[in-house]
């Protein structure tokens, strides 16, 4: 059970950096500062971009955390 939750975690981490990336160059693309992001209205792509990073992000803390306790 741990090495399927470690390659779980394993391929949250990854589609995360790859998001994270993605968002940061969307940003980047239409002229906002990607360390304000969270400060001010996005267009609909990079809200889009923005809630499935936060998704995962969530999913990997849960996947984590299920690890330490079990």
């Amino acid at each position: 059970m741990l090495s399927m939750s470690l390659t779980e975690s394993e391929k949250l981490r990854e589609r995360l950096r790859n998001l994270d990336e993605e968002f940061e160059d969307e940003l980047r693309k239409r002229g906002f500062d990607p360390a304000q992001a969270d400060n001010v209205a996005l267009p609909t792509h990079l809200a889009e971009l923005k809630a499935a990073r936060d998704e995962v992000s969530a999913q990997l803390a849960e996947s984590e955390g299920r690890q330490k306790i079990g």
